[in-house]
Order: C-alpha cells, then structure tokens, then sequence
C-alpha cells in the first residue's frame, strides 16, 4: 500500500502546511494601499529576499530603484495613468477565458482604484537587469553548434532575440516573486506590474535609470485597505502533464 502525499503540499504524516504554503495561497494582488508610509527597513527586507532569489549563472546584477519620496511619485503618476489606460483600452478590455465577468469587474475597479491615487503611493520598487555582453569565441561556437546540430543552430538563429529576453527574466522574476512573499508575509500589500513598459524611456528618464539597462516590473508596495485572502487558481489536476502532453 503507498501513501499518496496531497496535492496541497502537506506532508504525508498528516502534519499542518509549512507556513510558506499558507502565504503562497493567500498572496492575492492588493492594489489598494493606505497612504501610510512603510519604514525602510522593511522595504530593504523586501529587497533583500529579492536578492536571495535565483539569478542565472549566479551574475547577480540585478538593480532595484526603490521610490517613496512623494514628489517622485507625483511625477510618475502621468506615466502610470496613460500605461494603465493604454492596457484598459486594448488587453484589459475584456476579461480573460473562464473568469466570471463580475469578479473581473472587481478586479478593473481595483485597478483603476490604484491609478487614480498612485500619487499616493508609499513605496514604488523597480527591479532592473543589465545582461552582460556574451563571451564567445570562434572555438566555442564551432562546439556549440556541433553540440546543437545544424537544424537546431539554424533555428536559435531565428529565435535568439527571445532566447536573450528569456535569460534575462529568469535572472530577475525568481527574486520578483520572493519579494512578493515577503511582502505578504510582513503584512504589505503589492502587486507586480510590467505596464510600464509601454512607456519605458519616459519611466527610465523620469528615475534616472541609465539607457542600457532594462526594467522588469513596477511593484507598488503599501499597507493594504482590504485584507488578503485565498487566491482563485484552476485546479492542479487540470494543469499536469504527467511525463508528456
């Protein structure tokens, strides 16, 4: 006879969750903040679990802006408000498949809560990466395709402009998301957001960030209005693909 160990997570023996799973599974977006500012020393927490996070080939140079001077975010305010209308008017127009009109509802009304008092804002944190210029010579090429074959060579061609992005983002959403559990386990609210990039140089102009290097996520971080509950996800049976497609 085996034992099955439950989807949640929870051991075997019957023993509670760790206390991760319980933040995990309630770490909704909370986009309405209360202006109250948040001490930087919990906001250097936040990055400091950021830091903790995987980065790729352990590099390591990820940047984060971190924004909570109320002149600062008055000027950001413009920028966040045409980037949100922008995504209200195209993408977020309509709910997404499976998603109950009136709970999207919800969800736009919180969203356009949080544009219209960004000005209020306590804390705005910035994550950056500057990938390095690769370091690769002739030898190492000849290998490499060797290694790949020449159908798969010829196809990263074609697909390397993705390839890059993707290697970058991996080296910056792992700390994302261990700052996002940090946040819920201190009590703040956040949520990530990459709506800024529909007007990126204005954002990087307005912060000072230099031209080469890219921003992955806008992240307002605050005490919430509302109080965090279980988040709605589809149900693990319905996203496994055990051993194939």
């Amino acid at each position: 006879m085996t034992t099955e160990t439950p989807l949640s997570g929870a051991p075997a023996d019957g023993t509670d969750d760790p206390a991760l799973f319980a933040t995990m599974s309630t770490m909704r977006a909370m986009r309405r903040l209360r202006p109250d500012p948040v001490p930087d020393d919990l906001l250097d927490r936040l990055v400091q679990a950021a830091v903790w996070g995987p980065s790729g080939g352990n590099m390591q140079r990820f940047e984060y802006v971190v924004v909570t001077d109320p002149a600062v975010m008055a000027r950001l305010a413009p920028l966040w408000k045409r980037c949100v209308d922008a995504y209200l008017a195209t993408t977020g127009k309509y709910a997404p498949a499976g998603m109950d009109e009136a709970a999207y509802a919800r969800m736009v009304a919180a969203i356009e809560y949080q544009r219209d008092h960004f000005a209020e804002t306590p804390a705005l944190i910035i994550p950056c990466y500057q990938f390095p210029a690769p370091r690769i010579e002739e030898e190492g090429l000849r290998r490499y395709a060797e290694a790949l074959g020449a159908e798969a060579t010829e196809r990263m061609g074609r697909v390397q402009e993705r390839f890059a992005a993707l290697a970058e983002g991996s080296c910056v959403y792992p700390g994302v998301q261990n700052l996002l559990l940090a946040a819920r386990a201190l009590g703040l609210a956040a949520n990530i957001t990459i709506w800024h990039l529909f007007l990126e140089n204005e954002w990087k102009a307005a912060l000072g960030i230099p031209d080469a290097m890219n921003t992955f996520a806008a992240i307002p971080v605050g005490w919430p209005r509302g109080r965090f509950g279980p988040v709605s996800r589809r149900p693990v049976a319905e996203v496994v693909h055990r051993d194939r497609w």
